[in-house]
């Protein structure tokens, strides 16, 4: 058998799947981890030699549902519940 054309042609199974965690088809099928984010292991994957890749994925590149908010809250005391009071 020929190392080139002929030997691609019988590519046709997929290594990667999608990951439950990152969403990215970087889930390996038979090591069962995820290439891009680690998963299942409980740490996210990250290397200080991709400091890039970390830019790509750090805290404020998603939607920050509950983070957003946080600084508002922070600058009022966290208080909740009470009334505002009305200026008069």
């Amino acid at each position: 058998m020929t190392k080139g054309t002929t030997s691609f042609g019988r590519r046709h199974t997929k290594t990667h799947g999608l990951c439950k965690r990152c969403g990215r088809r970087a889930f390996h099928n038979q090591k069962k981890t995820c290439a891009s984010c680690g998963y299942p292991s409980a740490k996210i994957r990250s290397f200080n030699w991709g400091m890039k890749a970390k830019r790509r994925k750090t805290t404020g590149t998603g939607r920050m549902r509950y983070l957003k908010t946080v600084n508002v809250r922070f600058k009022n005391g966290f208080r909740e519940g009470a009334k505002k009071a009305k200026a008069e």
